[in-house]
Order: C-alpha cells, then sequence, then structure tokens
C-alpha cells in the first residue's frame, strides 16, 4: 500500500532512422529526489510517464476504476468480503472514481483526492476508532482518500512537513489500483494499511534516499481507538534505477477498541528489482517484488508468544512475491503472484461484512466470525493477472485469484445476509451486527435461513474461493 515515489524521468529516445549525430541527453532533474531514474515499472507507482496538465499553481489527478468481478462460490446476496479491493460478485461496480491533485506555491503544498464508489464504504468500516465519543468521523472522511496540507523545506534535498490524511507505505501496493500489478494483492498489503491520519516528516539526505517519520492517531485510522498515539515510519533507498528498497515499522500505539493496554508492532519489509530491460525486444522488461511482514500485540491478556501466564499468541507473519513481464514496448504485461499470512488472533484479519458487520461492531465481538485472543487464522492465494495498456492513462486488465483459508471465511452460495422478512432471502442486514439473526419473533423461513419461528440463521462460509475480474482504469 504505498506510491514509492514520482515517476518523474522522461520516455526513452526513439532510435534514428538512419545515421547521424547523436542526440542531446534529455535533461536530469537533479533537484527532485528520485527523479533522476525513470521508476514507472515499480509496483505500487503510477506508470504514466507524462503530466496530462500542469501549472505552476495546480497539478490536477483524475481517477476511474471500475470493476467486474465473478465469484465462483456464486454468493446469492452477491457480497464478497475478505478483500478491500473487491465487494460485490456478477456486478459491474464503480470502485472508486478520484478527482483531486497537487497544490504547490511559495514552498505551500497541499493535496486531496477523492473516493466515490466502493471505496467510500468499505474502506471506512475497517477502522474501529470513529465508535469511540461523539462526531460521525466515518462519514466526515468517507469520501476522502487523502486530504493534507504541507510545507516544503529547502534543506538537504528537501523536507516535507505534511498533515492530515495521507496514504500508508504497509504493504507495497498501492490504495490505487492502476498503480499495481495485480487487482487483488495478497494478504500481507491487502489486511495492512491503506491510510492514517496525522503527522509525516518527509527528510531527503541524499537524491535516493528518503527517512519518513510518522505521527499518527492509530493504525489505519481517523481517530484513536484509545489514548495513545501511534508511532512509525518508512526508510526507502534507491541506490540503482533497477532496484527500491523499504522499511517501515509501526509501534506504541493501543490500537484494539475498548482495550486501552494492548500495544501493537509491526515491521513491512520490501524490495522490488527489474532484472531485464531491453526495450527493442518482444519481453522489454521483468521484474521482482518481494515482501516480508512481522508483527504482534501484547497487554491486555494477549502476548506475542504463548506466554507463561496463559496469555495467547497474537502475532502476524506474512510475505508475498510478484513477478512482472511487459510485451510490446509495455503494450501488455503479465503477472504471476501470490503470498501466505499466519495471524492467530485475527487483529489484522478484515472481518467478514455478515450482517452489516464491521470493524467497530466487532469490537463487541461477532458472533459468526469471532476475532477473541489466540484464534486461529491461516491462509494463502495465488493469482495471474494480463493487462492490456493502449494508452499511458488506460489499462484493461483481466484477472484470476485463489484463495484458501485454514478455516470458513470466503461467501459461500447461501450468502452472508440473514433473510429478509416474509421468508425471502437474500434478505437485508437486521441492524444488530453483534447478534444472532432470526431469533425473538423474527419471521419464519424455510429455505437458506431460520427453520422454525426464533430460530437461528447461519451465513454460508466457505476455506475457498475463486475469483475472476475484468477491469477498466484510468489515471490522467
Amino acid at each position: 500500500m504505498t506510491t514509492p515515489g514520482p515517476s518523474a524521468a522522461p520516455a526513452q529516445d526513439t532510435p534514428a532512422a538512419a545515421p547521424q549525430a547523436p542526440a542531446a541527453a534529455p535533461p536530469v532533474d537533479n533537484t527532485t529526489p528520485f527523479a533522476d531514474y525513470d521508476w514507472t515499472w515499480l509496483n505500487g507507482n503510477p506508470r504514466n510517464k507524462d503530466v496530462a496538465f500542469d501549472s505552476k499553481f495546480f497539478t490536477p489527478e483524475i481517477r476511474a476504476d471500475i470493476t467486474y468481478t465473478f465469484d465462483f462460490n456464486r454468493p446469492s446476496d452477491d457480497s464478497m468480503g475478505g478483500s478491500s479491493e473487491l465487494f460485490r460478485s456478477n456486478e459491474i461496480q464503480l470502485e472508486q472514481l478520484g478527482l483531486g491533485g497537487d497544490f504547490h506555491w511559495d514552498n505551500v503544498r497541499a493535496r486531496f483526492m477523492t473516493q466515490f464508489g466502493s471505496y467510500s464504504t468499505a474502506t471506512i468500516r475497517n477502522d474501529p476508532s470513529y465508535a469511540k465519543g461523539q462526531w460521525d468521523l466515518a462519514d466526515a472522511d468517507r469520501y476522502l482518500a487523502e486530504a493534507y496540507g504541507g510545507y516544503h523545506i529547502n534543506a538537504l534535498h528537501g523536507i516535507n512537513i505534511d498533515a492530515g490524511i495521507f496514504m500508508s507505505y504497509i504493504g507495497l501496493f498501492s490504495y490505487y489500483n492502476f498503480d499495481n500489478w495485480a487487482y487483488q494483492p495478497s494478504y500481507v498489503s491487502s489486511n495492512t494499511p491503506w491510510f492514517f491520519q496525522g503527522v509525516r516528516i518527509q527528510i531527503f539526505p541524499t537524491h535516493h534516499l528518503k527517512i519518513e517519520p510518522w505521527i499518527i492517531n492509530g493504525w489505519q485510522s481517523y481517530a484513536s481507538a484509545n489514548a495513545r498515539k501511534g508511532l512509525g515510519g518508512q526508510i526507502k533507498y534507491t541506490p540503482f534505477p533497477w532496484l527500491n528498497i523499504i522499511s517501515n515499522n509501526y509501534g506504541l500505539g493501543h490500537d484494539d477498541l475498548y482495550i486501552p493496554n494492548r500495544g501493537r508492532i509491526h515491521t513491512d519489509n520490501s524490495v522490488e528489482i527489474k532484472y531485464y530491460d531491453k526495450p527493442g525486444k518482444t519481453i522489454d522488461k521483468m521484474a521482482l517484488s518481494f515482501t516480508g511482514d512481522l508483527g504482534c500485540e501484547f497487554g491486555g491478556g494477549v502476548s506475542c508468544h504463548n506466554d507463561s501466564n496463559g496469555n495467547p499468541k497474537q502475532s502476524f507473519v506474512g510475505f508475498m512475491v510478484y513477478d512482472r513481464y511487459w510485451f510490446d514496448k509495455d503494450l501488455f504485461g503479465f503477472t504471476l503472484g501470490g503470498g501466505v499470512i499466519n495471524n492467530p488472533g485475527r487483529y489484522l484479519v478484515l472481518l467478514p461484512p455478515i450482517n452489516g458487520e464491521t470493524a467497530a461492531s466487532a469490537a463487541i465481538n461477532s458472533p459468526y466470525f469471532t476475532e477473541n485472543p489466540g484464534n486461529p487464522f491461516k491462509a494463502w492465494d495465488a493469482s495471474g493477472t494480463f493487462d492490456y495498456m493502449p494508452r499511458q492513462w488506460l489499462t484493461f486488465r483481466f484477472e484470476g485469484d485463489f484463495r484458501h483459508a485454514n478455516v470458513p471465511y470466503w461467501s459461500g452460495s447461501g450468502g452472508i445476509t440473514p433473510p429478509a422478512s416474509g421468508g425471502l432471502f437474500p434478505g437485508t442486514n437486521n441492524g444488530y451486527p453483534t447478534e444472532y439473526a432470526c431469533m425473538n419473533g423474527s419471521p419464519s423461513v424455510t429455505v437458506g435461513g431460520c427453520a422454525t419461528q426464533g430460530g437461528l440463521w447461519s451465513p454460508d462460509l466457505r476455506k475457498r474461493e475463486w475469483l475472476l475480474d475484468i477491469d477498466l482504469m484510468v489515471k490522467f
């Protein structure tokens, strides 16, 4: 979940038709960090080499992301879980419409980007912090993916101080699918933060090194789940045009709602290598990315390992690997990848939206998919992605994914929505996600729900999920 750096390198020169004196080399930007190399090949970085429009005061940015997903489990309510990118099956859905850009004048800077579409609902439901106290932060912030202001200091190779909502770097993949090698990333990315709210300080000691501390409200949160704030930061190093190294770390914060003494630490480390670059060949580029994560929670009845006091292990271990190929002058792309996680305690597992369940209601305890201390969760996945990229602003994507968990987790054919009144199924959320559906005088249904008056309904969860998605993505 990162936007590793600017993609400001100019396009490569076109070979001359006949022998002639060598053309002058394009100017090299020696003032903007990372701008002297072409980083459009990176996973998590925009691939367009040009800016469609710019001015001294404002650089606009427009994004549109539309997807059709077919879940071979065929959930009857079209509702999918376990993803921060795909939410509805067998429907054409607007994932995100992003309108915004960057303001820059007299060293003062600001950026905003909207998230109209599925993101405006699905992203906020994974943050429990807004449930504490008053003022509806969920509605206040749900339509903004990024919104911050800041100041640029002309020292070293640049220092930026920004405050507001900004993208997280944990998990390598960008929040914006256009920037990525795959649409549905593996668990290390999909189950870790997409955003933070607070203050970040970007320090560039050299042209190829960034040190970035964060002072933030908490882990993927608009507010603070408890009194203690979180600290984190990134170190990014690009010594060669074919190598990108990133280390992200987080700690201090107490991020479990209603559990004020439970701490969380996390380390996330990625390396991206472009190991083949032959622009004139049929296969013109190849690149590899590897990401590994370790984390745990401690205090409040859990520990980073099973301790002598009987506190269960609450940890996160995972990795993901992706291999990318570009063909025919970057007209086509193909990616193979996947990953594995082990997350006992499930504190970073995306809670399935059963009966409208959210991360905030789960803090009171979900009756269907629990996240109690020590609850096991192990999962792995694999994907294949084919891209057709006729313009630098446009990507058509075709992707297949297989995902597996050691416990029932994915939506099955019976769906994850309780019966509606009158016995019809699928129905609508009953409004009480922390309680069992179809109890205390709820209607009698005989198919797919509660068998008798006041009986219990159960969601249909499966251990496996096959997905096919077709995506159209635009970025100007």
